[in-house]
């Protein structure tokens, strides 16, 4: 509308499409809260594939997910995330499927340490033990750690998962012991939002930077 002109029309040629800014990425959202009382919540909540079961509630404004695609649809056969699953795991009545969604609180002591969780599918459960490690076990801050390299084995395929940054240093010892090593171009492993407890009692967030992602304190 800033190029409006009311005395004069404009030319078809000068029209075109606008740009559309905005976007629906098709993975879960996660994020982690502690208040200045020390009450902590982690959430994760998703509509697994893209635009979820495509059925969308007028007066909710949001789309219902398609969970279903946990369940073993058929026993034997990879679902979306290459998961592969048994009879035990069955689309049946009163069920909850299984779901690899690791909204995670860690405590020290009897103390609040970390909460922490992630969007990836099948990917989440080894994203957050992985950092969970890099802080009690390397000693790493937490967006260092959020920010580290990170890796994924999931059973089937057979194989593992390598984020491309990672280093190469280890691939030939894991070759000699028999393990696939994969690292091809391709989704990142995890997307991170997590709170860490410093000694002090002061808060670190680590806000992934593969997405969109960021840490903010008020």
């Amino acid at each position: 509308m800033q190029s409006f002109n009311w005395v004069r029309a404009t030319k078809s040629s000068e029209l075109s499409r606008g740009s559309f800014s905005g976007y629906e990425t098709d993975e879960t959202t996660h994020y982690s809260v502690v208040d200045p009382f020390g009450n902590s919540v982690s959430v994760t909540t998703t509509l697994n594939g893209a635009y979820g079961s495509k059925v969308f509630v007028d007066k909710g404004g949001f789309f219902l997910n398609n969970e279903m695609d946990d369940f073993s649809a058929k026993p034997g056969t990879p679902n979306m995330f290459g998961l592969v699953g048994a009879e035990a795991n069955s689309i049946a009545a009163q069920k909850r499927m299984l779901s690899s969604m690791s909204t995670t609180i860690v405590e020290a002591n009897g103390q609040l340490k970390m909460v922490l969780g992630s969007p990836g599918g099948s990917t989440i459960i080894t994203t957050v033990l992985q950092n969970i490690l890099n802080v009690l076990d390397y000693d790493m801050t937490m967006q260092e750690s959020v920010s580290k390299p990170r890796f994924h084995h999931q059973w089937l395929p057979d194989n593992i998962k390598f984020e491309t940054s990672f280093d190469t240093v280890v691939f030939d010892s894991l070759k000699k012991l028999g393990y696939k090593i994969d690292h091809s171009n391709s989704k990142v492993i995890g997307k991170t939002d997590a709170i860490l407890v410093l000694p002090d009692g002061r808060l670190e967030g680590g806000a992934d930077p593969r997405g969109d992602d960021k840490a903010e304190g008020f």
